[in-house]
């Protein structure tokens, strides 16, 4: 039986992509804002997958996303317009069922978010949001970053519960992918619209235990 859902941030509960090009549009008005957010997002895997493989010294996402934003893309940036380019990722605005969803979901089980965001990253965005998570599973807490196996069943050890008693709620079947290889259950999240114009091409897993439109449907499905 699940009692605890671990659920993504990026994309599954925040709309990233309006929320950062709308401020790059701000910063660097001479840019194309929508692209300029897909190819910054474009760089976070392999950044991630640096850290990981030991290649690159543990590094909070916060400074890696400056130093990929300033070394990339051809635009001149002060620290100023860094920072506040950065900041916007504290501060994306949710879809809209998402603050609800979420509520729903904890008056049945422990529903924390599980991220490759720090905590007090989280922290600001739950506050922006009104996202009323029971924990806040950021990637500093095990220095680690998602696919890693520490995050996944690390989750279920702070919880005291065996990962089969652990639902990954996410958008992006890699991840789901990553979890259910620990032995966590996994729902998939529609997101059609996560990186703005552009086609989502991403096929869901079938292995998947459930699929939903948006928290609404996963809440109806869980019976919250």
């Amino acid at each position: 039986m699940v009692t605890v859902l671990a659920v993504d941030t990026f994309g599954t509960v925040t709309d990233w992509h309006s929320g950062v090009s709308a401020v790059l549009a701000e910063q660097f008005p001479t840019v194309d804002s929508a692209q300029l957010a897909r190819d910054w997002r474009g760089t976070y895997a392999p950044a991630l997958g640096e850290v990981e493989s030991g290649a690159r010294q543990w590094t909070l996402l916060d400074d890696l996303h400056r130093e990929l934003l300033r070394d990339s893309y051809g635009i001149t940036a002060t620290p100023k317009q860094l920072d506040t380019a950065v900041h916007a990722w504290h501060v994306i605005p949710g879809w809209p069922d998402s603050a609800d969803g979420i509520r729903r979901l904890t008056s049945k089980f422990v529903v924390s978010a599980l991220s490759n965001g720090n905590v007090a990253l989280l922290s600001e965005m739950a506050k922006h949001n009104g996202f009323d998570w029971d924990f806040l599973g950021g990637a500093d807490l095990w220095r680690h970053y998602k696919p890693s196996r520490a995050v996944y069943l690390g989750i279920a050890r702070l919880m005291q519960v065996e990962p089969s008693d652990v639902l990954m709620v996410a958008t992006h079947a890699s991840d789901l992918d990553a979890a259910r290889a620990c032995g966590l259950r996994t729902a998939y999240i529609e997101r059609p619209r996560e990186w703005g114009a552009v086609h989502k091409d991403e096929t869901p897993n079938p292995l998947d235990d459930f699929r939903a439109t948006g928290f609404d449907d996963l809440a109806d499905q869980l019976g919250c």
